[in-house]
């Protein structure tokens, strides 16, 4: 008998990695997003009931899939129409599972455009900014309505709420990308929702995991499937760019036990030399292909970006032209926290007490005023000012406010190095 604990494990781990690929497959195969949806989580009520008894199959997410599509067949038949083509599905799905007997587990890196149409269907006009974000992030991106809710500062029902009108708004709309003329209206929030879905790969908001970069690299893959389908608009370059650039740093980013290692720490030789070429490769052909028009958001950010990824250690990293790249991305996408990233760029280039008064200057931001980040960069500049005891009740703040485990262990560490308790006292 199968250990049932490690079953659970299991079929949450098969569920985190496999559901998009499976509801955007069966959104293609039903034409009916929200119907796909409940289809799949059919199939996951499924697996934990019977993989407990029988253990988990050579091919969990075929195994999904096949029982997600029985369930599809099933209900037509009940509604009885759409016969014909269920006779049809039905022969492509024992044809299927025939070829699947003997077949390798599926590549990680194989490219798979139903996954890119269920983001532009998420990213449809006729939802709300903050609806399509959300579906993207639950579909897509596997969150929980939690982890979205903790992401946006926002309520968990109110997440719920937005999904579950979402799906309802999406009825009948075409699994299809969209055509040229409408590209460019969706083309901007399907940019947004991937790199949401890498920054949650790249920092969790919550857990105990401090990365989860299976999310980083499903974005970088869509990213580049999005390169070819508008190879000349310049951010899609630019965001792949920096997406590339980033992930470069995450094989020295966890240590042997999963601990955070911040940039100082890191060892660089242990950077993807491969994916920093990519990254330069495409932040050029962005810059070639924007010309006069200038860098835009991500553009910017890839450069900042590019600078880190350059250096051989912080103290040669050229701060000065990272400054220079926040002042832009300032005045073209303002906000709160490029504000506070901008403040440690400031210090390190011209000096904490610099970079401290900008810090400063953002204490009313009601954005800023859940999270741990604020404390956290001034925690840091008044350590770096030999303000220990205040340094130390900013991290402890930070630590109270940090929704990641990891995360909060670094900064309760920090705390017990400004002369606070040991992070095992707290």
């Amino acid at each position: 008998m199968p250990d049932a604990a490690a079953v659970r494990r299991s079929v949450a781990a098969v569920w985190r990695i496999e559901s998009a690929r499976i509801v955007a497959g069966l959104t293609r195969m039903t034409g009916d997003f929200a119907f796909a949806e409940d289809l799949a989580q059919d199939a996951l009520a499924a697996a934990l009931e019977q993989w407990p008894a029988e253990g988990v199959p050579r091919h969990p997410g075929a195994w999904l899939t096949a029982v997600a599509k029985r369930r599809a067949i099933d209900q037509w038949r009940r509604r009885e129409r759409q016969d014909a083509r269920v006779a049809v599905i039905a022969h492509d799905l024992e044809e299927e599972q025939r070829l699947a007997v003997d077949a390798d587990p599926s590549d990680p890196d194989e490219i798979h455009d139903d996954m890119l149409r269920l983001v532009f269907i998420a990213c449809h006009p006729v939802l709300a900014r903050e609806a399509r974000v959300a579906l993207t992030l639950r579909v897509v991106g596997g969150l929980t309505s939690e982890e979205i809710a903790r992401m946006f500062l926002q309520p968990v029902a109110t997440v719920q709420q937005r999904i579950v009108r979402a799906k309802k708004q999406l009825a009948g709309v075409p699994f299809e990308v969209p055509p040229r003329e409408e590209f460019d209206e969706r083309l901007g929030g399907v940019l947004g929702v991937l790199y949401l879905v890498f920054t949650e790969g790249h920092t969790a908001t919550a857990g105990d995991d401090w990365m989860r970069p299976e999310l980083s690299f499903e974005a970088v893959r869509l990213a580049r499937v999005l390169v070819g389908l508008a190879p000349r608009e310049p951010e899609v370059h630019a965001l792949l760019a920096l997406m590339e650039l980033t992930a470069a740093r995450f094989p020295a980013r966890l240590g042997a036990d999963g601990e955070p290692v911040l940039l100082a720490e890191q060892d660089r030789r242990r950077w993807d030399r491969a994916a920093i070429r990519r990254g330069r490769a495409s932040l050029a052909r962005a810059q070639e292909i924007a010309g006069d028009r200038g860098l835009g958001p991500y553009a910017l950010q890839a450069a900042i970006a590019e600078q880190h990824d350059l250096a051989t250690s912080v103290e040669a990293t050229d701060w000065a032209r990272i400054v220079a790249a926040y002042d832009g991305l300032a005045a073209l996408a303002p906000s709160p926290v490029i504000e506070l990233n901008r403040a440690v760029a400031v210090s390190m280039a011209e000096g904490p007490a610099a970079g401290l008064a900008i810090v400063d200057g953002l204490a009313g931001e009601k954005r800023l005023a859940v999270t741990h980040l604020l404390p956290s960069v001034r925690g840091e500049l008044l350590a770096r000012l030999g303000r220990d005891e205040e340094a130390h009740a900013e991290f402890e703040r930070a630590a109270g406010l940090a929704r990641n485990a990891r995360e909060r262990a670094v900064l309760l560490a920090k705390a017990a190095a400004t002369g606070g308790r040991r992070p095992a006292d707290a």
